[in-house]
């Protein structure tokens, strides 16, 4: 380098730039375009440097209204607006704005000047990209960043800045997969549906994934007030002429970013059925079951989750959620439960709950594989002594029942109504449909060509309890299960076997930690 450029660099670093320009640029580097304010000591310099470096500065006459604005622009534009005050009356009449922009979940930065105090370091210019990304992540909101008037003063070295580069979106969340399919076979089963738009919707850009929603699943919808236009409000399926009658008949309801507030008459008869269903869809885990139990949860970013809903709206053949949401609303709160299977257990534990001690029987320490039937057998034979009418449910995987199905004998000798659940995939761990077996067949002998963990598609396991004058059943929508479900728990007479067919390919979701699950399969 030149003795004369590095002359230059010299100067160029010991130039000093004032506190105000170095907030300015700060907030520019966030991406900050648009400020609203009432200027004063010491703020006024900040709206000049942001002038200055090509940020749009807006004076209001009143706090209020400018944290109003500010607020609006973080909702239209993703990225927070900033409200600029002074300390004291300044910054008070900013609150409402502040708050307001709290209950709406809209980002807002605001910056106000107070009192010079001692500052020894950098520090307080590191604090907004801190604030703006507080404003943004996770529920959105206001910030309030003070900013002394000796640091808006300051003198620095252009050397000694270091800006801290634009924070990312805000990361993008989905919501757990059992509760994405409970959530849609509760939809699909509901007969009188309503999705219900808020402003979290439309706060999420989730407008292009609502709509294919409501298209695909031809499902009546109802804006919020700030949620209208994420569906123009002229579409066929908006029943906002008639709001208060589809709020009071639906009997499922999914709030898609929508809170049970004042608006919505907190979710309460008579303005909805006592009975009815939300499924709740929001950002912020604290919203999540605020004055009404929500049937089912999903904490995620709108757009997200109303993709995965899209993606698992037609879940024909069922998969293991599906069955086991249903299963579990119908099972009895004092009965046993046995099971066994690979994802059938595992998923089961999960999902289908035990409300009093001993009563649920498994694989257990040992991981065997075959006890179901014999422990089923072993809990009837007790119930039946000590409390005659506890019912026995014992839930199989389809591989699980190869290994004891012949004691089914055993259970209609004794009269014992048990009611065997066997959830089958074709196959150990996942299967082939009856097409895919059949073409495999085409390229050799099954010893050669079947995967180890195949078994024979479509097997009517359900015969081998009517083979002994039990009931039994074979279903493939949720709505044969709920019915044969119900006829087997209302019949104390005999035991029942239903074979429920899901999807080969279900399986659960992939484990985080290695020793739960080595194999590679």
């Amino acid at each position: 380098m030149s003795e004369s450029n590095s002359a230059e660099r010299g100067n160029r670093d010991e130039e000093q730039v004032p506190g105000a320009k170095v907030i300015a640029q700060a907030l520019k580097t966030q991406g900050v375009k648009y400020m609203f304010g009432v200027v004063g000591i010491p703020v006024t310099e900040i709206a000049f440097a942001a002038q200055e470096l090509g940020i749009r500065y807006v004076g209001m006459r009143n706090e209020q209204a400018a944290c109003y604005a500010a607020s609006a622009v973080g909702y239209l534009t993703d990225r927070p607006g900033v409200c600029l005050v002074t300390s004291g009356p300044g910054l008070i009449n900013a609150l409402t704005g502040m708050a307001n922009a709290n209950m709406n979940c809209w980002p807002l930065l605001v910056i106000g000047g107070s009192c010079e105090r001692s500052q020894e370091t950098m520090g307080a210019f590191q604090e907004l990209p801190q604030a703006v990304r507080s404003s943004i992540y996770g529920r959105p909101g206001a910030c309030y960043v003070d900013m002394p008037a000796d640091i808006v003063d300051l003198k620095v070295n252009v050397s000694s800045i270091k800006y801290v580069e634009c924070c990312m979106p805000p990361p993008v969340s989905m919501a757990d997969g059992s509760a994405v399919c409970m959530a849609a076979s509760v939809l699909r089963n509901a007969k009188q549906p309503l999705i219900i738009i808020g402003k979290g919707a439309a706060y999420a850009r989730a407008e292009e994934a609502v709509w294919k929603l409501v298209e695909q699943c031809k499902l009546p919808f109802l804006p919020t007030p700030m949620g209208k236009g994420v569906i123009p409000d002229n579409h066929p399926n908006c029943v906002g002429a008639a709001r208060s009658r589809a709020l009071q008949f639906a009997d499922v309801i999914v709030l898609f970013g929508a809170r049970l507030n004042w608006i919505l008459h907190f979710g309460l008869p008579p303005r909805f059925r006592p009975d009815v269903k939300f499924i709740q869809v929001d950002i912020c885990a604290e919203e999540l079951g605020n004055n009404v139990r929500p049937a089912v949860t999903l904490l995620g970013d709108i757009n997200a989750v109303t993709k995965q809903e899209l993606a698992s709206k037609n879940s024909l053949p069922m998969n293991y959620f599906t069955v086991f949401y249903h299963v579990q609303e119908q099972l009895p709160k004092d009965c046993f439960v046995v099971s066994e299977g690979a994802n059938t257990m595992d998923i089961g534990r999960t999902v289908l709950q035990n409300y009093l001690p001993r009563h649920r029987l498994d694989a257990g320490t040992f991981g065997t594989m075959g006890v179901g039937l014999g422990f089923a057998i072993a809990a009837a034979v007790v119930a039946k002594d000590r409390n005659p009418g506890q019912r026995v449910i014992c839930v199989e995987g389809d591989s699980a029942f190869g290994f004891s199905g012949l004691e089914v004998e055993t259970i209609c000798r004794y009269n014992l109504p048990i009611v065997l659940l066997v959830v089958n995939n074709n196959g150990i761990y996942q299967g082939f449909n009856a097409d895919t077996w059949k073409e495999m067949l085409k390229f050799g002998d099954a010893t050669f060509v079947a995967p180890p963990l195949s078994l024979l598609p479509n097997a009517h396991y359900e015969q081998v309890m009517t083979a002994f004058g039990g009931n039994g059943y074979f279903v493939q929508t949720p709505e044969e299960l709920q019915k044969c479900l119900s006829q087997s728990l209302a019949d104390t007479t005999k035991p029942s076997l239903i074979n429920i067919m899901i999807e080969p390919q279900a399986t659960r979701k992939p484990q985080e930690f290695h020793w739960l699950t080595r194999s590679n399969i």
